[in-house]
């Protein structure tokens, strides 16, 4: 096609691109002189008329967007010339090369620049998703992201492209389903369900995390549908946790919105300015620190307690009947002292449980940790290290629940006020906070939600009571 003449107008230059029923061609404008791209749908033996459909949709999107980091639209025109018939849509051209270009050509990116391409594209895409009715992308990926060159400090310019997607068809009861999207950057809803604008904040996710590690998504390991990258990217924790909210496999779970994810995004880039909404209460004893590879939490004891006194009493008196009972029962004749002496043991057992929270209050202390491998909750008194529960996955980590200090009522109608509590869901497993123990105040488990929610990169479920 080198030198055809299209719309008596646009000479072809090269073909940039070919699929099926479609090329993209780089052309010269005869009456500007410009360069510009035509898109060229034709009919052929492979055409079918949801081609025509999303053809025509590009060509209606592109006309209303004004934007200067998206293709203009120029034209639109029917095609029919002795060897092509259809339709083609024209747009500026812009000189640069894809994301997937420069990765194939042997080009690396920091995890700043990262940042930088994932900024400049949740802006367009708040522009997008902010239109009436919103625009969903549905096909945002390496290949169609373009890189301006470098200029100084700054990455270059970030464009998206391509607003017509390659389709298959589905059937359903209803009729049939356009499904739109590239395997490997899809989300499990685009494949015939409802399409909204975290759609593609997933897809996002995932050409970003293609950019980090070099391989296609579709090519990386999957465990219950998520993106196992970790392993291959050397990245913060940060934005390690960044990316995985972004590539949630469950809408639920995943950033909602295009300026949520980017307001993520900036705290991350900048821990030292980031709002909390609450802040480590004055006085507050508990020690948190926080890195990329880990947060640990470490919860002191609580200390000597008025009320520790009538406990500490009632265990010796406690213990002190069940050690003569147990040493009168042994005296007895064998085998008689057996079934007395076994008769005592659930009272040890009740008095030791006394004696254990009488010492884990005065020197026990909770140490709650979570690295890029795992969530571990112990209980430390003595040398003696207790997990409970058992250590989990970190990517198991699925929800914070944060209920307030509320009033429970027994079958008489007596009010019983229940303190606060914080609880960390990894799978089945249930890591519990308190605002009892050594968290003395409802305020402290407010800052240590928010510091969990920030690390987590994941919303906090408040539960009204």
């Amino acid at each position: 096609m080198i030198g055809q003449i299209l719309g008596n107008r646009y000479e072809v230059q090269q073909q940039l691109g070919k699929k099926a029923g479609r090329r993209t061609l780089l052309a010269s404008d005869g009456l500007t002189g410009e360069l510009v791209v035509v898109k060229l749908l034709s009919f052929g033996g492979d055409f079918e008329w949801d081609s025509l459909k999303l053809f025509e949709r590009e060509a209606e999107t592109l006309k209303s967007l004004s934007h200067p980091l998206i293709p203009r639209y120029l034209d639109y025109f029917e095609v029919n010339s002795p060897t092509i018939k259809g339709f083609a849509l024209v747009q500026t051209y812009i000189p640069a090369r894809t994301l997937e270009q420069c990765i194939e050509t042997g080009r690396t990116f920091t995890e700043a620049e990262v940042k930088k391409i994932a900024k400049a594209l949740l802006e367009i895409l708040i522009y997008l998703h902010g239109l009436h009715p919103p625009v969903i992308h549905r096909d945002i990926k390496p290949s169609n992201i373009l890189l301006g060159d470098r200029s100084g400090n700054s990455i270059g310019q970030v464009y998206l492209v391509d607003f017509g997607s390659v389709q298959t068809v589905i059937p359903t009861k209803g009729g049939t389903r356009t499904v739109v999207g590239t395997y490997g950057y899809m989300p499990q809803e685009q494949f015939g369900g409802p399409t909204v604008a975290a759609s593609d904040l997933y897809s996002l996710g995932a050409t970003l995390i293609y950019l980090v590690t070099g391989t296609h998504p579709a090519d990386l390991p999957q465990r219950d549908f998520r993106i196992q990258f970790e392993q291959t990217a050397n990245l913060s924790a940060s934005f390690t946790h960044w990316l995985q909210w972004m590539t949630q496999p469950s809408l639920e779970k995943r950033l909602s919105s295009a300026s949520a994810a980017l307001t993520a995004l900036d705290e991350l880039q900048f821990p030292s300015s980031a709002v909390l909404t609450v802040s480590k209460p004055a006085g507050s004893k508990i020690q948190l620190t926080k890195n990329e590879d880990a947060l640990l939490i470490l919860i002191p004891p609580v200390g000597f307690q008025p009320s520790m006194v009538s406990i500490g009493l009632f265990a010796i008196s406690w213990n002190s009947f069940i050690l003569f009972w147990t040493i009168g029962a042994l005296s007895a004749p064998f085998p008689i002292n057996i079934p007395f002496a076994l008769f005592s043991l659930p009272f040890w057992g009740a008095g030791f449980s006394m004696v254990y929270t009488l010492l884990s209050g005065l020197f026990g202390r909770m140490r709650l940790r979570i690295d890029r491998q795992q969530i571990a909750f112990t209980y430390e008194l003595f040398g003696f290290i207790f997990h409970r529960p058992r250590p989990s996955p970190r990517e198991s980590i699925s929800k914070l629940v944060y209920i307030p200090t509320h009033f429970t009522k027994d079958s008489e109608g007596n009010q019983t006020q229940t303190p606060a509590q914080l609880d960390i869901w990894a799978g089945v497993q249930k890591y519990h906070l308190v605002s009892a123990s050594g968290i003395k105040s409802e305020a402290e488990l407010e800052w240590l939600a928010e510091e969990l929610k920030y690390y987590l990169g994941m919303e906090i479920t408040r539960e009204k009571i």
